[in-house]
């Protein structure tokens, strides 16, 4: 069976651009506002489609994904946990050993400077190797 309208061949960045356009309200705007401070950030970032429909910003691993839900706009950092947060743009999914969010709800504004900064964070992590904090492991 064909599959019709496939996005197997179309490119993340046009993806996304679809996905901010048919938000068409306050989710699409802000969605496409953080977009553009993480190529502000990075301009060598790559976007990625994965995961039936999710906006994903990668550098030498993933930074973060986009998603939208009826009541706010997620930024889930995929090393969150291991980044120095010092400005508390995390506000979401603290309690895990890995991943942080940043939950933008209607109205919001998030501090432009220091969301680059956590992108920028995010990269250095990426890049150096290091692996997320994990649980010291049991001796046997």
């Amino acid at each position: 069976m064909k599959k019709s309208a496939s996005t197997e061949d179309q490119p993340a960045s046009e993806l996304i651009d679809k996905r901010l356009t048919d938000l068409g309200d306050w989710r699409g705007e802000t969605l496409s506002r953080m977009r553009n401070l993480i190529k502000d950030a990075d301009p060598d970032v790559v976007e990625e489609w994965k995961w039936m429909g999710t906006p994903v910003w990668s550098h030498d691993g993933i930074i973060c994904t986009g998603e939208s839900y009826k009541s706010v706009v997620k930024l889930t950092f995929a090393k969150g946990a291991s980044l120095e947060d010092p400005t508390k743009l995390f506000n979401s999914s603290l309690d895990g050993n890995t991943r942080r969010a940043i939950d933008i709800h209607e109205g919001e504004e998030v501090d432009s400077a220091a969301f680059k900064t956590l992108i920028g964070a995010a990269i250095a992590l990426n890049t150096s190797g290091a692996k997320a904090k994990s649980k010291p492991k049991r001796a046997k």
